[in-house]
């Protein structure tokens, strides 16, 4: 690339000389540094800046001298544009240095709030990908953890209302209390009712600064995974429904009572319905947040999971959230309009 203003200098100064002093072509010589600024840092940029200012002083000198008003002032002028455009550049580098310290933090906060899950949890294979609807800010309200607990694996995935700061400071707060609570062993109803108040004392403590908080609330999927019983039993509050793939085909695990979202009520263990589904060897979990079924592609079409999971059946779930990673992305364009996450489970023989 720096071949480029390297050539426009050298080709206006050949051709400047050797044409009659009437036409004045240094002016042009001004692209060389604009042009290096697009793609070079600072100290590039003014050494070309340097090299037109010297070709410009080339020119004047055979074109009558360099102390004419005319070749003052086109010198003048080279060496101030040049200056600007180093300042400029230095002050792009600059701020992409600090944003990419911006990302890199925001990167390591999303690692340490939502941990990628293993790939081995007791007899389970599990697959999990974060999709982030920004990639300058790789943070957001969709969580997920999985614990063992009580002869089972126990799992959150959740999405809270909103973006922002707010988001992760409350999927923060959920996190660490499923986190916290995992060596107590409590039954389901009383783990998810420990998460709702949770929630609903820290949005009622944020309200007072932020107007929004009332209105906040979690959508959460909580399930117990049974290490020697073919079932998984779950509380849904308010969350899109797992689905569950056998012998290739999809049936979404729809709950007969929902309970609310976390963070409206400061719920009681009797609040919550424990139901229960099979879950067998061979069979693959899938479990997702909003973003994923919300996405759209350019008609505005939803994304339609259930069809794509059957179409990219795998044994494996890690192929299964690759499959769907990619394909989502290519449905919403490359663009998704919230923060997803795909976690897919399966059984281990």
């Amino acid at each position: 690339m720096i071949t480029i203003p390297l050539a426009i200098i050298a080709a206006v100064t050949v051709i400047d000389i050797n044409i009659p002093e009437a036409i004045h072509l240094g002016p042009f010589l001004v692209a060389a540094p604009a042009i290096t600024a697009s793609f070079a840092g600072p100290g590039v940029t003014a050494a070309i800046g340097a090299l037109a200012v010297a070709a410009q002083v080339l020119i004047g000198q055979l074109h009558g001298g360099l102390m004419t008003a005319n070749h003052l002032a086109q010198v003048a002028a080279l060496f101030l544009i040049s200056v600007l455009v180093t300042v400029f550049c230095y002050v792009r580098d600059r701020r992409e240095r600090e944003l990419e310290e911006i990302r890199t933090v925001a990167t390591t906060a999303q690692r340490v709030l939502v941990r990628p899950l293993p790939r081995r949890v007791g007899g389970l294979r599990i697959a999990s990908r974060y999709l982030a609807a920004e990639s300058e800010a790789q943070i957001g309200g969709d969580l997920y953890a999985a614990v063992p607990c009580c002869g089972a694996t126990r799992v959150v995935v959740g999405d809270v209302r909103g973006r922002g700061l707010p988001a992760v400071d409350e999927a923060a707060s959920i996190l660490g209390a499923f986190r916290g609570s995992a060596y107590r062993e409590l039954p389901l109803p009383e783990i998810v009712a420990h998460l709702g108040n949770v929630a609903y004392w820290s949005t009622r403590h944020r309200a007072d600064g932020d107007p929004e908080a009332e209105e906040s609330f979690t959508t959460a999927l909580v399930l117990d995974i049974h290490d020697d019983d073919p079932f998984i039993a779950l509380v849904n509050c308010g969350h899109p429904p797992p689905l569950l793939l056998r012998d290739g085909k999809v049936r979404t695990l729809e709950a007969d009572e929902p309970a609310l979202p976390l963070g409206l009520t400061a719920p009681s263990a009797s609040d919550y319905k424990v139901e229960t589904f099979s879950f067998e060897l061979g069979d693959l979990l899938l479990l997702y947040t909003d973003g994923v079924i919300e996405a759209r592609d350019r008609s505005g079409a939803f994304y339609p999971l259930a069809d794509r999971v059957t179409a990219g059946s795998a044994a494996a779930p890690d192929a299964l959230v690759r499959h769907l990673h990619a394909d989502l992305l290519r449905h919403a364009g490359g663009n998704l309009g919230d923060d997803a996450v795909i976690i897919a489970i399966a059984k281990s023989s």
